[in-house]
This record gives C-alpha cells, structure tokens and sequence, in this order.
C-alpha cells in the first residue's frame, strides 16, 4: 500500500525513491511485524485467557508438559495478523506472487483455527478430523498447482518444473499432472512439519524465523537479474516482493516468541503452526526452491521424518510380533524427535536452544547451495 501512495512521489521528493527499494519495504516489513506482535501480543492473550481457550495436553505426552494444560492456544492469530498487516502495508499488491502467499496462509490458517476451536469445544486432543484436515490442505495444494500451470507466474521458464540444488539452470520437468501432485505434497507435508514441531515452547516460533530469513534472501536474490545470473539460478521477474512476506513473517515469529518463550505465556495452536506451514510451502513453491525448503527447514524435516519412522516400525512389529514386543522395541523413546530428547533427559530450553542451533546450520547450507554449483 505504502509504495502505491509514496514511490509516485519521488519525483518531487528524493526521500520517496526509498519505497522503490524491495530492501528498504522488506527492513519495515519486519520492523513492523515485530512491534505489531509487541502491541498485539497482551490484548490476544487477554482475550484468550478470558475466553479460556486453553491448550489441551496429550495424556501419553511427557509428564512435564501437564502443568502446561490451561496456557491460552490460538496465539498463532497473533503470528497470521503481524504478518498479513505489515505485508499489505509495504509489498506491491498488484503482485500476484504476494497475493497467493497471503491466501495460502490465510487458508491454512483457517483450517488450524476450526482444529483449535474443535479442541477447546470437545474438551479432547483430537480436534478436526485428521481426513478433513487433509482435504483442506490437498484443495490447497491441486487448486494452487493447477493455477501456476494454467497462468504461469514467468514466461519464458516451464511452468511445470523446479530447480535442483547445486546444478546450474537445470529445472527438473514434472509434466501435467504430476507437477499438481508435486505441488500437493510440498504443501500438505510443509504444513504438517511445522505443526508436528510445534511441541515445545518457542521450537517451532524460533525455527520458522531461521526458514522464513533464508527465503527473504533467496526471494531477494531470485528477483534481482544480475544477481540471479551470477549464481546461476532462474531469474524470477516479480519474485521479489516476496521478501517483504518472508521478512514479515520473520518480524512476526520473532515478535510472538517474545511470549512463546519458556515458560510460555501462549501457544500458536494449529492456527498458527498450519497458516506458517502452508505459507512456507507456498513461497518455496513460487520461488521454485522447494528442496531448498527441504534443506533450510532440516529440522522440521526431521521431525517429520522421525514420526513415520515410529509409526512404520511400530506396525510393523505390532502386525508381526505383537504389541508387547511394539512397545519395547520402538525407534525412539517417543516422536516427534524432540520428545525423545526430553525423554534422555534434555531439559526443554536446552533441546529447543540446539534445534535452533541445527535450525541455523541447515538455513546456512542451503544458502551455500546457491554459490556451490
């Protein structure tokens, strides 16, 4: 909005040119994210308090986490407005790029909230039906492959293809129908690793900042053509603006770990982790870096990973030798991967401080990739 109503300006007045600057919207983005959480942040918790809409606690999860069963949830509209609000503010809106990235995250968004509100009204962990979910998620998905196939966001670059890691201009061709399914499972398993890694205070807020920086970078860097020639990746005309979203979303995890951090004060419940999954996946999607995503959200990958290890394994040996032997015989102590961490013995700061920790690492080896190739 700022940069329809003030870069028409600068022609009477140089202090205006600056909203031209993807660098300059992207630094007020955050900025603006940040504080917005800030200021937004008590009044929602308040609000939730008051409503008691509190977290409800697996009984098979860790002992330790009981004492956390009443904190408000729901906090991830908090993460959702101090997104949203600075990327309307300081991004071009005739961008279509920044228009799907904001209806992916508020589609996802709204199939957390109907979990978290199932949670609260059935007094139960279950919330909205897992196939359910799943076909809120896939609609997503189909409805947004079939899109990028029918009106391609750049001409010139096969619409039905991503680019590879490490390797110069070669895009992976996914004709048709496979690229919608591609596209589909991009985005169903983005959104389930970030909720799967929403178990700890301040885990997945801290890691989704780490993800969303490295793709303002590579928003930044995809948009620019001499820097995209450079490097030898697809020049994205457009792609840029999305570094205005990925900075805001960046400012907003930032600003709610300010009240996520242990001991939490609020949870982002599905509303928050599903609308960030599904905004993550839908800017690697854009960007054609979905297994840069893969990379730099290592940790959320892991995550998953680790789950249907244990899940497999357990049927497995459940369907072969029986429960008793299932049960003693499992991957880990429990999944997701954090948990079995609590479960040696890691205090829950110290886990969630060496996710972060990998969360870097992994952010800084896919930045490699782009200058390694």
């Amino acid at each position: 909005m700022l940069y329809h109503l003030l870069a028409p300006l600068a022609r009477q007045h140089i202090f205006f040119n600056l909203f031209n600057y993807i660098t300059f919207r992207a630094a007020g983005a955050t900025v603006t994210a940040l504080l917005l959480a800030f200021v937004l942040g008590p009044w929602i918790i308040r609000q939730l308090r008051e409503r008691k809409v509190g977290q409800v606690v697996r009984a098979e999860g860790p002992a330790s986490h009981h004492e956390k069963r009443g904190t408000p949830t729901m906090g991830g509209i908090i993460i959702i407005l101090a997104t949203l609000v600075p990327t309307i503010l300081w991004a071009r809106l005739d961008s279509r790029y920044v228009v799907i990235a904001i209806v992916a995250m508020l589609w996802m968004g709204v199939i957390g909230f109907l979990d978290d509100y199932l949670k609260i009204v059935r007094g139960k962990s279950q919330g909205l039906v897992a196939r359910w979910k799943l076909v809120g998620q896939v609609s997503f998905g189909v409805a947004l492959g079939a899109y990028l196939l029918i009106l391609p966001m750049v001409a010139g670059i096969r619409p039905d293809s991503t680019q590879l890691p490490l390797l110069k201009y070669i895009l992976l061709p996914l004709p048709g129908l496979l690229y919608v399914a591609f596209v589909t499972i991009v985005i169903a398993g983005s959104t389930n690793a970030v909720n799967l890694t929403d178990g700890l205070d301040g885990l997945a807020t801290g890691l989704t900042a780490i993800a969303a920086a490295a793709f303002a970078v590579f928003a930044y860097l995809f948009g620019r053509v001499d820097a995209a020639r450079y490097l030898g990746v697809l020049h994205l005309a457009g792609a840029g603006e999305l570094t205005i979203f990925c900075g805001a979303l960046m400012g907003a995890a930032l600003g709610f770990l300010w009240f996520n951090a242990h001991p939490a004060q609020v949870f982002m419940g599905d509303t928050g982790a599903l609308a960030i999954g599904g905004a993550l996946g839908t800017v690697a999607i854009l960007l054609k870096a979905e297994f840069l995503l893969l990379i730099a959200g290592g940790v959320f990958a892991a995550e998953t990973v680790s789950v249907m290890m244990q899940t497999s394994v357990y049927r497995w040996n459940k369907k072969r030798r029986g429960k008793e032997y299932a049960d003693a015989h499992k991957v880990f102590r429990m999944a997701p991967l954090h948990h079995h961490f609590e479960k040696l013995g890691w205090p829950e700061p110290q886990v969630v401080m060496r996710f972060y920790i990998l969360g870097v690492l992994c952010a800084m080896i896919a930045l490699a990739t782009l200058k390694v190739r």
